[in-house]
């Protein structure tokens, strides 16, 4: 039960992480760097504290309680995140939503999934899998084998861009207006590495965490594990992962003087502050309900790969809906597709792999 919990929960997240940008693509009249360093206000700074005073009262406590060595190293990877979340925006305004998220989020899955599980191999952990748990352990392996097949999916979905791209002199000038294929799949690989730090300040933070857990199940003995006990964790990521973008956008804003989109009478103001709203919260809420689905699934890299397939899953089923793929082959619309199926697949796998432990 609690296996499946955590999928559902993981799938919610993954719905929210999928979605969040498609607001983002009804403002009209601003700059990039205005909408987005106005929506991360709200995923950075405002709803984080917010979600945690509503689940872990003594949040603040526990932060100020936490040494600051764990605090540094959460900052950093906070910040390492922010350049690839930076980046992000600009990998699925030069290839679109379905294919930029699943370049960018397909090795954020390999590298943040990985990547803790060779730092515990290394550095034995309680209740942490080393790498050797994905080769020696009947789950381990089922749980690699997933990853392995979402890494086939992420591959359709990149040949289907690469088919778009040959295709794009069917395509109207407003559909190709951003998409630059080249550029995009750089920037599409450095925000893919380096968003999979999140995890690592996950990992890093995950002392208060357990204080936050350890709290909730003295209070609430026999219930299990605490599903909110991340939300203190998070805040700390994101005050590093605000620091890079607010800096960059700001640089931004005074280099092409955009700051006053925000004035601009030309554009719809009211709108576009509700849309970006609307953005950031959507945007925080991938990881409000990630931490839901990692108290009841146990297995960091499980969770992981999970979070990013969903979100795979759903931003290309959201290029689909936006028609980003209109106008393309055949050959291309059967690529995408299949690339989602085989995405769709590698998610039962690893879901089905928390019933072996």
């Amino acid at each position: 039960m609690n296996a499946l919990a955590g999928v559902i929960f993981h799938f919610i997240g993954g719905f929210a992480s999928g979605s969040f940008y498609v607001p983002y693509k009804k403002v009209k009249g601003w700059s990039w760097e205005s909408m987005w360093i106005l929506g991360g206000l709200f995923s950075w700074i405002i709803v984080p504290p917010i979600a945690a005073w509503l689940t872990i009262p003594d949040f603040w406590e526990i932060i100020r309680n936490t040494s600051s060595g764990i605090l540094g190293y959460t900052f950093l990877f906070g910040i390492l995140w922010g350049i690839g979340g930076l980046t992000y925006g600009l990998g699925v305004r030069y290839l679109g939503v379905s294919l930029g998220s699943s370049i960018i989020l397909g090795l954020s899955m390999v590298f943040g999934s990985l990547m803790p599980a060779i730092y515990y191999f290394f550095n034995k952990v309680e209740g942490k899998h080393g790498i050797d748990y994905f080769f020696t352990n009947q789950a381990g392996i089922c749980v690699m084998v997933g990853l392995l097949v979402c890494i086939v999916g992420i591959y359709l979905c990149g040949k289907a861009g690469v088919l778009k791209e040959r295709s794009l002199g069917s395509l109207t000038t407003e559909a190709k207006s951003d998409y630059n294929f080249g550029l995009g799949i750089v920037v599409a690989i450095v925000s893919g590495i380096l968003s999979a730090c999140f995890n690592f300040g996950i990992e890093s933070g995950k002392p208060m965490a357990e204080v936050a857990n350890t709290l909730w199940k003295s209070a609430n003995p026999g219930q299990g594990e605490f599903l909110y006990q991340n939300n203190v964790t998070y805040i700390v990521i994101l005050w590093g992962g605000f620091s890079t973008n607010f800096l960059w956008c700001l640089y931004l804003l005074i280099k092409n003087k955009s700051y006053s989109d925000y004035s601009r009478s030309s554009a719809p103001l009211g709108k576009n502050f509700l849309l970006c709203s609307v953005a950031g919260t959507t945007w925080y809420l991938q990881f409000f309900f990630y931490g839901m689905g990692e108290s009841r699934l146990g297995n960091g890299a499980s969770s992981w790969i999970l979070h990013m397939a969903f979100i795979i899953l759903i931003s290309n089923a959201w290029g689909i809906a936006l028609k980003e793929w209109k106008g393309v082959s055949k050959q291309t619309n059967t690529a995408i597709i299949a690339g989602i199926i085989t995405i769709i697949i590698s998610i039962c796998i690893v879901g089905f792999a928390k019933t072996l432990e």
